[in-house]
């Protein structure tokens, strides 16, 4: 499930965070908020941000080779 979530501190400072989104699709999503809300101070990208969420999953399998 994709989530954008807002959080405004005491001091006014206002916090994007993305959930769910692969790649470059969570700044996209969140380009109207941007805008709506001024100058961007600083940006932290997580490491979903550098998939495209077509990853395999590797699966290691263990076999007995002495027995």
């Amino acid at each position: 499930m994709k989530q954008v979530i807002v959080d405004i501190t005491d001091d006014g400072e206002i916090k994007i965070e993305t959930r769910g989104f692969h790649g470059k699709s969570c700044i996209e999503e969140t380009k109207f908020l941007k805008d709506l809300l001024g100058k961007e101070i600083s940006q932290q990208l997580t490491p979903a941000y550098y998939t495209t969420g077509k990853e395999k999953t590797c699966i290691k399998k263990h076999l007995p080779l002495c027995g």
